[in-house]
Parts: C-alpha cells; sequence; structure tokens
C-alpha cells in the first residue's frame, strides 16, 4: 500500500515539471523584455514608456488566465448521479452486463441524460462509481469524472472541461498576443543584434548600430523563442476556436457522441453565436476577462436532437365523416420543447376542431349516431 501512494505522490510531483518550466520561462521573458532590452537597449524614453504599457498589460492577462486555467478545480458528476446504496451493492453482485445495465437504467430514469455509449447501453464510471452525465469522462490522469472534459492538459497540469475552459481559450488567446507583441517590438532590434554579431570587428559598425553588450544574448533568444511558440499556440488556438464555434470538445471531435438514435457529431451544436454564448456566456464584457461567465451547471446541455422515446411515439386514427372517404393520418412524435407549448398546441387544436364540427354539422345528431371529427391537413 506504501509504495502506491508513494509512486502516486511522484507522479504528482512529476506532473509540475511542464508547468514550473513555462514559469521559468515567463519570467526570463519578462526581465529579458524589461530590464535588457527596455532598459539596457532602447535609446528612446518615449518609446520605452509605450512598449512597457502595452507589455505589462498583456502580461498580466496573460499570467491571470494561465492561474485560473491550473488551479481551477475539474467539477465532478452530482450526488443524483450516483447509484443508491441498494442499487450499488445489487450491481456489484451482479455478474451478467444485462442485469447490471437494468440496475443502470431503473437508476437512471429520472436523470437528464440524452447520450449512451456505442452499444447503446448506460454510460457508467465504474472507477469512480457514478453515471456518467452527457459529455463527461474519466479522466485517468486526475482520476476522476470531468464534467464536459476536454483533455488532459500537461502544460496546466490540469482537466480542460466545464470549470475552466473558457480560462484556456483565454490562456491560449492571451499567451499569443504575448508572444506576437514580443516578436513584433524585438524584431528590428534582433536585426541590429543580428547585424552586429557578423561584424569582424566593431570599427567597422556604423554609429547608429547598437554596442556589442550582453543584452544582445537575451534580445536574440527572446525573439526565437518568442516566434517558436507563436507558431505552436496559433495551431492549437486556431483549433480550439473551430471547437468553440461547432460546440465540440477535443474528445467529441474524435469520437461523436452516440444519442439514442445514434452518433451524431453535431448533436450539441445550437449555431454558431449559441455555441459561443454556450462557453463565454451572454454579457459580452466578460468574454475577454478570465472569470466564470460559461451557460449551464455542466450537468445538461441543451440539444437540438430528439430522442425518439416509445412513450412519446402515438398515433391518431381518424375516423371518417358519413359524407367523407375513411383515412388514417398518423401523428409523428413531436419534440418534446416543453409541456406548455404542447398543452398550448392540444388546446388550439381541439378548439379549431370543435369549430369545424359546429360549422359542418347543423342538426343535433341521435343517440346512436356517432360524431366523428375530422382534421384536414393545412398548407
Amino acid at each position: 500500500m506504501a509504495p502506491t501512494h508513494v509512486l502516486r505522490c511522484c507522479q504528482r510531483s512529476l506532473a509540475w515539471i511542464p508547468v514550473i518550466f513555462i514559469a521559468l520561462v515567463v519570467c526570463w521573458s519578462y526581465y529579458a523584455y524589461v530590464v535588457e532590452l527596455c532598459i539596457f537597449t532602447i535609446p528612446s524614453i518615449g518609446e520605452q514608456i509605450v512598449y512597457l504599457i502595452f507589455f505589462h498589460l498583456s502580461f498580466i492577462m496573460f499570467v491571470w488566465s494561465y492561474w485560473k486555467t491550473i488551479f481551477s478545480q475539474p467539477d465532478n458528476p452530482s450526488k443524483e448521479f450516483r447509484l443508491p446504496k441498494a442499487d450499488k451493492e445489487r450491481y456489484e453482485k451482479e455478474e451478467r452486463p444485462e442485469s447490471q445495465q437494468e440496475i443502470l437504467w431503473r437508476a437512471a430514469t429520472s436523470l437528464p441524460m440524452y447520450t449512451r455509449t456505442g452499444a447503446g447501453a448506460i454510460r457508467y464510471c465504474d472507477r469512480c462509481q457514478v453515471i456518467k452525465p452527457d459529455r463527461c469522462h474519466h479522466c485517468s490522469a486526475c482520476d476522476m469524472c470531468v464534467l464536459k472534459m476536454d483533455h488532459h492538459c500537461p502544460w496546466v497540469n490540469n482537466c480542460v472541461g466545464f470549470s475552466n475552459y473558457k480560462f484556456f481559450i483565454l490562456f491560449l488567446a492571451y499567451s499569443l498576443v504575448y508572444c506576437l507583441f514580443i516578436a513584433a517590438t524585438v524584431l528590428q532590434y534582433f536585426i541590429k543584434f543580428w547585424t552586429l554579431c557578423r561584424r569582424k570587428s566593431a570599427e567597422n559598425c556604423p554609429k547608429n548600430e547598437l554596442p556589442d553588450t550582453h543584452a544582445k544574448f537575451h534580445v536574440l533568444f527572446l525573439f526565437f523563442v518568442a516566434a517558436m511558440f507563436c507558431i505552436s499556440i496559433l495551431s492549437l488556438f486556431s483549433y480550439h476556436l473551430w471547437l468553440v464555434g461547432k460546440n465540440r470538445s477535443t474528445i467529441e471531435a474524435f469520437r461523436a457522441p452516440v444519442f439514442r438514435a445514434g452518433s451524431d457529431k453535431n448533436g450539441f451544436s445550437l449555431g454558431f453565436r449559441k455555441n459561443i454564448a454556450q462557453v463565454f456566456g451572454d454579457q459580452k464584457k466578460y468574454w475577454l476577462l478570465p472569470v466564470f461567465t460559461s451557460q449551464g451547471d455542466g450537468l445538461t446541455f441543451p440539444t437540438l436532437l430528439v430522442p425518439a422515446d416509445v412513450e412519446q411515439q402515438a398515433t391518431v386514427t381518424l375516423q371518417p365523416e358519413a359524407n367523407k372517404s375513411a383515412a388514417e393520418v398518423p401523428v409523428s412524435p413531436v419534440s418534446p420543447v416543453s409541456e406548455s407549448h404542447n398543452h398550448l398546441l392540444s388546446n388550439d387544436l381541439h378548439a379549431n376542431n370543435i369549430g369545424e364540427h359546429q360549422a359542418n354539422n347543423t342538426h343535433k345528431p341521435a343517440e346512436s349516431e356517432t360524431i366523428t371529427i375530422s382534421i384536414e391537413s393545412e398548407s
């Protein structure tokens, strides 16, 4: 037991190495830009002030979003998704998968879920012993089920999911702005120092060239690091922007979620604007700030797909009137928008039927005569 615990602690400690590496690179970039470039290299005071203002703005937003991404705890399924004690004991005693699924189906009848496994079964995590909500997956690195899990990122040593996905997007955005700003402002001094390094002697350098000091190594290396990170972050940021526009996670992009009617990669897509609002919220003034504004609770998600439940399938057989030919008009299942909406539709249909019946039947029928109501299809 002890060796396993020690091994787990060592794994958790080693997992912080990428984060420490990024932190050291960021601290060095701050020193190289502020001290070596702005103070020791740039001769113009006005240029120094402008550069330092915009640099610190991008630096603060980058560090803020990075901090929120690292230390935002992943959300887990709530207690309602855990099996009751009696069902849990029966589930563990059962050896047949069919019997286990019957227990899960009974427990999941009152839970708001649309997705299933590839075989159409209830998604259940044996490790965490919970019924998985929609878009929830088990992270082996964090050893827990994470709501709306996107992926486990080693550079933040955290699972990116419902609780911090917005922070992760802003972290990519501000890190890209940070690197682009450094590369753009350092470029002219990088060229001058690069030219200076290629001179054989200082006597051949023009008077407007920069002095040959140790700052040139920081400036040269700063440009290379900023340009390298720009290329890698740009591709990752573009990919996640595409995922936000489609309302997909990285897991769903590789493996489409399975609904009751089958798999559909666009099952949770609500349209471009609503997809963005799912992650960033309704109030645009908070979109660029690393504060939580995502919609929902991470347990349920709106979808345009309508599951075809057996209880919702019905057909209405219409009997013909005495002067019309017989016909049966099946009524297809209606999307469960809301109970109030369905009641309104049924009330309107009932009122139209009564009005049509009163208009077509001017005499009072006998007791033995059957009153029939016909519904004419509207164009």
